[in-house]
């Protein structure tokens, strides 16, 4: 099969991997430049490519008409986009013979659209998953080949999800690129209710503490690190939150403050977090009881929700 590949990040990397140690003719790699605000965590597909000696194209816009007259002059059987994170023209999927497929980070149609594995921490799901469908003009939407699911614990971060998922989005193409080379794979509708999430900025990650403890909890879990995290402010400094537990326990007052210091635990709609690992914005990081210890939190105010909340003394 001759096959070319859109593909970035951790998942196009497993993916790209598999294809080689399939046997597949890739003909090329189209991939991103890095972006020099993003924290780079992951394995990049470009490195396997040019250590294969296959062809990488950084293009900025993918769009350029020379792209599909380049492709076209290819005749690639299949097209694979794996975390490529722009929408690939009408007229560079017509091109293969097979068809172009995209992989996805949920279980279609739920999730669809940009950051899946946050947005499903975000919603508390306990399950989510990868699905390989054909791509057609609008994002998500064609016909699903291929699903693979992925349980989601209660400890899992955005970044422990996103390395199950890298091993899920394996299994899935040990599976199906058999029955692609042997055309037997099938494909099946969209059935169920949908969904469609944008993409997540910095700014997404405020806290709002009147909603309930684990709402927030989700929150922290789903932007934490290698992500650009949660947060609040106290004395008119950014505080993230990096690791937080909710409690049960209901407690009374206003959502924000705090009610205690070792451990270190603030009130919510409902419940209490206890925010274990906290950081001032360009400062060091610490564990909770000691932050609230060295910052002495008695005298400090906390910003919710653009209101001052008093401290415990």
């Amino acid at each position: 099969m001759k096959i070319v590949v859109f593909g970035y990040h951790e998942i196009g990397y497993v993916c790209l991997e598999e294809l080689i140690s399939f046997g597949a003719d890739v003909i090329c790699l189209f991939t991103h430049k890095d972006d020099p605000k993003e924290v780079v965590w992951f394995r990049k597909p470009s490195a396997i490519a040019e250590k294969q000696g296959i062809p990488v194209y950084k293009p900025d816009s993918i769009k350029d008409r020379c792209w599909a007259d380049m492709i076209r002059s290819l005749s690639p059987d299949i097209i694979f986009s794996f975390y490529y994170r722009n929408m690939i023209p009408k007229d560079i999927l017509d091109v293969p013979r097979i068809g172009a497929f995209n992989l996805h980070g949920s279980l279609l149609p739920k999730f669809r659209g940009r950051a899946p594995v946050n947005w499903v921490l975000v919603a508390g799901e306990k399950k989510t998953g990868l699905t390989l469908h054909y791509m057609v003009e609008k994002p998500d939407a064609g016909d699903i080949v291929a699903q693979q699911e992925v349980d989601i614990t209660f400890e899992d971060t955005a970044y422990t999800l996103f390395l199950k998922m890298a091993d899920a989005a394996r299994i899935l193409m040990k599976n199906i690129l058999p029955k692609f080379r042997d055309g037997t794979f099938k494909s099946t509708p969209q059935i169920g209710t949908s969904s469609y999430f944008s993409g997540r900025k910095p700014e997404d990650g405020m806290i709002y503490w009147d909603k309930d403890a684990m709402t927030i909890y989700n929150l922290v879990r789903a932007v934490t690190h290698p992500y650009p995290g949660a947060f609040t402010y106290m004395d008119g400094k950014k505080l993230f939150v990096w690791k937080a537990y909710p409690e049960d326990t209901v407690y009374e007052g206003v959502p924000g403050a705090v009610l205690s210091k070792r451990p270190f635990v603030v009130n919510t709609g409902r419940g209490g977090l206890q925010l274990l690992r906290v950081q001032y914005d360009g400062e060091e990081e610490f564990d909770g009881d000691v932050f609230a210890k060295k910052y002495d939190l008695e005298n400090k105010t906390l910003i919710i929700n653009g209101q001052i909340v008093h401290m415990i003394d």
